[in-house]
């Protein structure tokens, strides 16, 4: 069985002056881990060997993947592009990972899935130092759309197709809120689970897309999902970052352009219990990840983790003149499964997104390069997710004063006894090249959030977390390279979690719970003029710390 071929960062016979400036940053970050070359690949495609190497432990050394869990091709009815054309954008902004997700459709289920897996093995053979998923984006009944995962394997596309057909929200009808397909919702998740269980697949797993977009995730919801153990966390921040861009804003004459799209308001399907704000984005975030003390910090204080994603959503890109290719007379997306090719127009085509890669990123933190070891990644909660290629690593720790281990890191727990101190360690890698915008990004601070462990909520229905606040805001504006930040945390008198954000400093304001939670936080833009090159974020997994 041959080995997965690594990216050309970790892969020592590629001289260094063959990468670019990220691809050499990226290198010398591993380097001292001793994860460069063959070593570092795991086993084949669909092997359960492929986990074998992954370490369990708190304080591994990691190597931290570029990724993107949600991108669209001509197999979805309202998206354009081949597969090789996102592949190949994908390797041009430094993606190791991507997935293909396509819309539920009968077109889909019945014909699409099957064709589609030909061409995700016909990318992949394109691009081997890329891992390329199939996946699904799934109609939640009563909710938004979610991510489905799935790792590689012969059962692949049967399971998605039978998922489609049984459980998607619009393919049976259940689209509208009520007790009935809420329920539909975790039983979908729990036949996943069961899937993963008998064997079937070697791993599945969800993720809730753009969860306060129309405001029908209520919190409820995304608690039964995440009781199943199959969904795992949520979009912290939309694809579709294009939208506001002012230049684009002009050309098309937009009239209410939000990043992200998040451009609607309350229904009759929503819940009614979020603010009107709850709809927009703040610093391209969903108000659900950026509100301090809100939505995500209300099911971390619970002490379980939920992690956060940043990833295109790629339909249709900002300033591209590729347009739909034609369908045969008489044919139709339903009657073929897809679409056909798109063509170059050489006209800017309508479109609100970017290329995966290009300005969204989600990192996750491997032992090795395989299909499982990112699903096994996300799960665990190593990851952290930024925009604009803002910084070109981060490592955050959590330990004991005086502790001559490294710490724990994302995604894990620390125990100690209560009244020991702790601090909190953030090694920086700052940005090495310019981004798409042409300006070189810098990191202008780090916060340090931290909520106390209260355990299960005493409503399901609370988004409000009233003990977590920003605890430390440190300016790093003078600082450059690599550096590390040691940031005392006082005595561990309660179990409580830490989780780090960082800004390039550009729009802030307070946050949306008020200045003594969070005193700099992402604010929203005006309509039409959300330059997301010109506001961007970074934001981690939280670290657990448990008091004995």
């Amino acid at each position: 069985m041959s080995k997965q071929q690594v990216p050309e960062w970790a892969d020592p016979e590629v001289p260094e002056e063959a990468l670019d400036a990220q691809g050499v940053s990226r290198r010398n970050l591993i380097r001292g881990a001793g994860l460069l070359g063959a070593g570092f690949a795991a086993t084949a495609v669909g092997t359960t060997e492929a986990a074998a190497g992954t370490d369990s432990g708190n304080d591994p050394d990691l190597v931290y993947l570029v990724g993107d869990h949600h991108v669209h091709s001509r197999y979805s009815h309202d998206a354009k592009y081949d597969f090789s054309q996102l592949a190949q954008r994908g390797a041009q902004f430094g993606l190791d990972w991507m997935a293909f997700t396509e819309h539920s459709n009968f077109g889909h289920a019945d014909k699409g899935a099957a064709a589609e897996n030909a061409e995700v093995l016909k990318a992949r053979a394109e691009n081997p130092r890329m891992l390329i998923f199939q996946g699904l984006e799934w109609y939640i009944p009563a909710a938004e759309h979610g991510t489905v995962l799935v790792a590689p394997g012969p059962n692949n596309v049967p399971l998605l197709q039978q998922f489609e057909r049984e459980y998607d929200g619009k393919l049976t009808g259940r689209a509208a809120s009520n007790p009935a397909n809420e329920q539909h919702a975790v039983k979908a998740l729990q036949w996943l689970a069961a899937q993963k269980q008998s064997g079937y697949v070697d791993d599945v797993l969800v993720l809730a897309n753009h969860p306060l977009r129309l405001g029908i995730d209520a919190p409820y919801e995304l608690r039964d999902w995440r009781d199943t153990g199959v969904c795992i966390g949520m979009e912290g921040a939309p694809g579709s970052q294009g939208d506001a861009e002012p230049a684009w804003v002009a050309h098309r004459g937009a009239t209410n352009a939000q990043r992200g799209e998040y451009v609607n308001a309350p229904s009759a399907n929503s819940f009614p219990g979020y603010p009107a704000d709850a709809y927009r984005t703040y610093g391209g975030f969903d108000w659900a990840t950026a509100t301090v003390g809100g939505l995500w910090d209300s099911l971390l204080a619970e002490g379980r983790l939920f992690s956060i994603t940043s990833n295109s959503d790629n339909h249709r890109t900002i300033w591209d003149t590729w347009k739909d290719g034609e369908f045969p007379p008489g044919e139709n997306f339903d009657s073929l499964g897809w679409k056909p090719s798109p063509t170059d127009s050489g006209v800017p085509q309508p479109g609100s997104d970017f290329w995966p890669g290009q300005f969204s990123r989600t990192h996750v933190g491997v032992m090795q390069y395989g299909y499982l070891e990112v699903m096994a990644a996300l799960r665990a909660g190593r990851v952290w997710v930024d925009h604009g290629q803002l910084v070109d690593g981060i490592d955050v720790r959590l330990a004991p004063v005086g502790a001559a281990q490294r710490g724990v890191t994302l995604g894990g727990r620390l125990r100690v006894h209560r009244g020991q101190r702790l601090e909190l360690r953030v090694t920086v890698t700052s940005a090495t090249r310019p981004n798409l915008h042409g300006v070189l990004p810098k990191l202008a601070h780090v916060d340090v959030i931290r909520g106390v462990v209260t355990g299960p909520a005493a409503s399901r229905d609370s988004w409000k977390a009233p003990d977590t606040r920003v605890v430390e805001q440190v300016d790093v504006r003078r600082k450059s390279g690599t550096y590390t930040l040691r940031i005392p945390l006082g005595k561990a008198e309660h179990s409580h979690y830490v989780r780090v954000r960082g800004s390039d400093g550009r729009r802030n304001g307070p946050g949306y719970l008020g200045s003594r939670i969070d005193p700099a936080g992402p604010i929203q833009h005006p309509t039409n003029d959300g330059d997301p090159w010109l506001d961007t974020w970074l934001y981690t997994n939280p670290v657990f710390v448990d008091v004995v």
